[in-house]
């Protein structure tokens, strides 16, 4: 089973942010994007991270893919809510494991 969280991200000027938002042009910011957090087993270093992103950005509506071995979790935002077994499947082509 995998923390997942979908939620549509909020204004980063109402949601106040410390710099009022002018610091984050990321994705992560845009209107109407999704934010999924994911667990993920067997991440150790930063090429287990690369590789986890890599097959994550592949799935279509991915805008950002943020992966952390320290704390295996992966955070990816897109333009749509994804199917969890599309994030799966790409997470083991990389090698790990969704849980």
């Amino acid at each position: 089973m995998s923390a997942h969280t979908e939620l549509p991200q909020a204004d980063t000027e109402s949601a106040g942010s410390c710099c009022g938002g002018a610091c984050h042009t990321d994705a992560a910011a845009t209107e109407g994007a999704f934010t999924a957090v994911y667990e993920v087993k067997g991440m150790t270093c930063g090429h287990c991270e690369g590789a986890v992103s890599s097959e994550i950005s592949e799935l279509a509506d991915v805008t950002s893919v943020q992966a952390s071995a320290a704390t295996g979790q992966v955070t990816v935002v897109s333009t749509a809510a994804l199917d969890e077994e599309a994030v799966r499947a790409a997470v083991d082509e990389a090698g790990y494991e969704l849980v």
